[in-house]
Formats: C-alpha cells, structure tokens, sequence
C-alpha cells in the first residue's frame, strides 16, 4: 500500500530525520516479529492550532493502546515522556518500537540507549507500515481527543482514561478477548516465577 499521492512540486514542510534505522532492518533483527510480543508502534496525535500532542505506543500482538502526555511537542518532550514510562515498566517487556519519520523522535538514539530497546522507522509516507497504530489514533480521536481539543487543558489521568476505555473492549481478533487481559496474560507469562 502506498502513501498520498502529492502533487507536483510539492515540499514537505514538517521536519525530517536525517540518520534512522530503517524498517527493512527490523526483518533481520527479528525474525518472528509477527508472532512475537514486546513490539511496540508508536506516533503522536496532535491538538488544536498543532500546540499540543499525545504519545501513542500499541503493542502489536495485544493491541494495547497507551497514551502519554508529554510537557510539550518537542523532541525533549517526546523523549522523556517515553524514557520515564519505559522505565516505570519491567525491563525487557519491550523488545522495539517502530515510529513515523517526524521530528518529534529524533531524540530516538538517547531513548534506545537509555532503555536497551532497538528504535525503526517506517519508510516516509507510508502510514501502513504502522496501520494498528495509525488505527488505533483513529480510534483514541472517536473516543475522546478529538482534532478540536487542546491537550494542555487535560492531564495524564484523562488521557489514560480514553486509552483504558478502548483497552477494554472485546476484539474479535483477540478470541474476543480485551486488549488488556491478552496484554496481561503476555506479562504474566513472560514475568511469571516457576
């Protein structure tokens, strides 16, 4: 599937990354990606008059939605909101996470360092690459942060609560079962003492 066609002459005016790691890598890095859980997708939604944003990160296999709100849209911003959640969680719950090319995580090198977590980006103009996150944004605005709203006027627990709400809806294509109790049965799993 292809990106937007733009017509002739048309130059990008939001930033782009110069140096990334590629999406064609992440083949090699992991093999069973498809049916392996830890990795996760990642963008942010944007408020009114482009002041505002909200991190989302969905984890592939479960389709658990999270959603940060960051102090600002900086790189910065972006970069400590994710270092301090990624650090709230146990290590090594999460193996990668594939973004967009936007400015916004140009900061990705200190967040893969920090975390010992490999960093992809998605070819430019190709939303597809990262389609359960694009559709889950999707979702996030139906459900609660619409286009229109500011999201300096709303705290983390509001946020939390939008992606709670769609975490906890039966899916049929999760046995219909929760993206939250498929999520936590990963955890427990994976974290479980014998």
């Amino acid at each position: 599937m292809q990106g937007k066609r733009k017509p002739n002459g048309y130059k990008e005016k939001r930033g782009k990354q110069a140096f990334k790691r590629d999406i064609s890598e992440r083949k090699k890095d992991y093999v069973v990606f498809e049916e392996e859980f830890g990795h996760l997708e990642g963008d942010t939604i944007v408020g009114i008059h482009h002041k505002s944003a909200v991190i989302t990160l969905v984890e592939r296999l479960s389709k658990a939605i999270i959603a940060l709100k960051p102090e600002g849209r900086k790189a910065v911003d972006i970069e400590n909101s994710i270092n301090e959640w990624l650090q709230s969680v146990p290590k090594n719950l999460f193996k990668s996470i594939t973004f967009d090319c936007g400015k916004e995580f140009s900061n990705w090198k200190s967040i893969s360092n920090t975390n010992d977590i490999d960093i992809y980006f998605a070819d430019p103009g190709t939303p597809s690459q990262r389609g359960l996150n694009e559709h889950s944004n999707g979702l996030l605005r139906k459900d609660g942060l619409p286009k229109e709203m500011d999201f300096n006027q709303v705290n983390q627990g509001f946020i939390s609560s939008v992606a709670s709400k769609r975490n906890h809806i039966p899916r049929k294509s999760l046995n219909y079962q929760t993206p939250l109790e498929v999520f936590l049965s990963y955890v427990n799993g994976k974290f479980c003492l014998a």
